[in-house]
């Protein structure tokens, strides 16, 4: 029977120190994990890391990542576009071969336990590995962000973590940590357009608001530039170049223009499959300097990257 594969895909509240983001990679180098992206954006201040390999051995790197986070990462002053509860803000375990979506949230939970055993950062559970109803979305879970958090705990019960006492790490915060499907980090800016219109955008797109299934976004000013930030929670019901297309629609009834995408982290084979054979998807040809061999996961997991070390700074 083939091994069982694993990914994830850790996002950190840290984009813009590279010896920082450099140290917590280097602290997940364990064997039998292979590094397959890890990448920086200053302008929300967060790197996303992907990992894969033995079950294992990928919940070991993501339990020392989350340390080295915490030892690195205070968030009393950090700041940045993107909402964060925690240094190690999420920790997914995602399946990718021979690995079922609940063998993934036992990982998760798994990894949870250890993560306030050795560090003392308390922990949420949150999709498939929630312990709770109300825990099952992200959002819900990160309401407040960290300091709304803090001032949430010490007045409803109902708000401490699954693991840990009725309070945050005092500088890391919590860690949410789960068990998911693949997702598509996926921005658009736009050419045209302010972030009032970014955010009407990102609200008619969110199926929480009666848009499209899967989908969630947001409006953010990303380097002066508006920005549709999204997260494609199942690409096989929605593809993404549906999303695209309605964010174009959407752009003209807003008096906007889509410009160029951003694609952060990596994409399964399966949704870059275009409609004009041998071709990239017209939102893949959008992405500046997108590169298969770099981006698409199964590349990645034939040829993954080399570990950093002292001497190797991100392309970024």
């Amino acid at each position: 029977m083939a091994e069982p594969i694993v990914e994830c895909v850790p996002n950190f509240s840290e984009g813009r120190d590279k010896r920082v983001v450099r140290e917590i990679v280097r602290a997940m180098q364990v064997y039998g994990v292979s590094l397959l992206d890890w990448s920086m954006d200053a302008a929300h201040n967060r790197s996303v890391v992907t990992i894969a390999g033995a079950p294992d051995a990928v919940a070991e790197a993501a339990i020392r990542a989350v340390g080295r986070a915490a030892q690195l990462i205070d968030l009393t002053g950090q700041h940045g576009v993107h909402p964060r509860i925690g240094a190690a803000d999420v920790v997914p375990f995602v399946p990718v071969a021979n690995y079922t979506l609940g063998q993934a949230a036992a990982l998760a939970h798994h990894a949870g336990l250890e993560i306030w055993r050795r560090f003392g950062v308390p922990v949420y559970f949150y999709e498939a590995a929630a312990r709770r109803p109300d825990r099952v979305r992200l959002e819900d879970v990160r309401r407040g962000q960290f300091e709304g958090l803090q001032r949430d705990l010490r007045a409803d019960s109902s708000r401490h973590p699954d693991l840990g006492s009725g309070e945050l790490h005092s500088t890391a915060g919590a860690s949410a940590v789960g068990a998911r499907q693949f997702l598509i980090a996926y921005n658009i800016y736009l050419a045209k357009g302010d972030l009032h219109a970014a955010r009407a955008i990102a609200k008619d797109l969110r199926a929480s608001n009666g848009g499209m299934f899967g989908v969630k976004a947001m409006g953010v000013l990303v380097d002066g530039r508006a920005q549709v930030s999204m997260n494609i929670t199942d690409f096989r019901v929605t593809p993404v170049s549906q999303v695209h297309a309605a964010v174009c629609r959407l752009t003209r009834t807003h008096a906007a223009e889509a410009g160029d995408g951003e694609l952060i982290g990596l994409v399964p084979e399966a949704a870059c499959v275009s409609e004009v054979g041998g071709e990239l998807p017209l939102w893949l040809q959008q992405v500046p300097d997108f590169s298969p061999k770099d981006k698409i996961l199964e590349h990645r997991l034939d040829l993954p990257m080399d570990w950093p070390d002292d001497s190797v700074t991100p392309d970024v």
